[in-house]
């Protein structure tokens, strides 16, 4: 048991809720239904029996215990009845949302970060290959855990600012363009280098904002900083 639902525990996922979900789940799936994501509450305070949210090939389904964990409700919702997917990320985790076309608004909030990220990658990858008309893809893999802005309200919730627009801090033109070398070299030594050391420094400020928010890889924030401090 504990081989099959291994590749469910990357993202701080509670073991004993995989566990009881996947073996309640195996009677529940439908002929070629596979589980391609599963997220666990992961409340502040101490959560005895967490709330879940499994993504298969074919639907979305609400997993939650009830008479201190002995039974569980599931309520599904296929993929051609979901028409808005949402996450708003908040201090103490993300809340998970969607709506369906007869206006239902399902939501699950204490969802770690990064498995809320990924739920909403596997959601709109659902979301598009129903809406290209292709067949759904059994167990898809979710290889990208950055948060798509098109189609989605993201809203993330600092201690001292709350960030909706990432247009603000994003900068007009990258340092790194698709011109060739020389060229994006030359452009950009200009550019910075008419910038006076405040401005220099709300730059990289910007840039490690985006960096908090899961905008942009450590790698490329290790670029542009090194190449704004080349400047100050």
């Amino acid at each position: 048991m504990k081989e099959q639902i291994k590749k469910f525990l990357n993202e701080e996922q509670d073991l004993k809720a995989i566990e009881k979900i996947t073996s309640k789940l195996n009677d529940l799936l439908m002929k070629n239904e596979e589980i391609g994501y599963i997220g666990v509450q992961k409340k502040p305070a101490l959560t005895v029996f967490p709330e879940s949210i499994v993504l298969t090939n074919k639907r979305i389904i609400i997993c939650k215990p009830k008479n201190l964990g002995l039974s569980m409700d599931f309520t599904d919702y296929t993929w051609d009845e979901i028409v808005g997917t949402f996450v708003k990320e908040n201090i103490l985790g993300s809340e998970f949302s969607f709506s369906t076309k007869t206006d239902i608004q399902v939501s699950i909030d204490y969802i770690p970060k990064i498995q809320a990220r990924k739920i909403y990658t596997f959601a709109k990858e659902q979301l598009d290959i129903l809406k290209n008309g292709a067949t759904p893809i059994a167990n898809a893999v979710i290889e990208s855990a950055v948060v798509e802005s098109e189609g989605v309200e993201l809203v993330e919730e600092v201690e001292t600012e709350e960030v909706t627009d990432f247009a603000e801090i994003m900068p007009v033109t990258s340092p790194f363009s698709e011109t060739t070398p020389e060229n994006n070299f030359s452009n950009t030594e200009k550019q910075l280098g008419e910038l006076s050391n405040e401005e220099l420094f709300e730059k990289l400020q910007n840039y490690k904002k985006l960096l908090d928010n899961g905008l942009i890889l450590q790698g490329e924030y290790d670029a542009y900083k090194k190449e704004i401090l080349s400047f100050m």
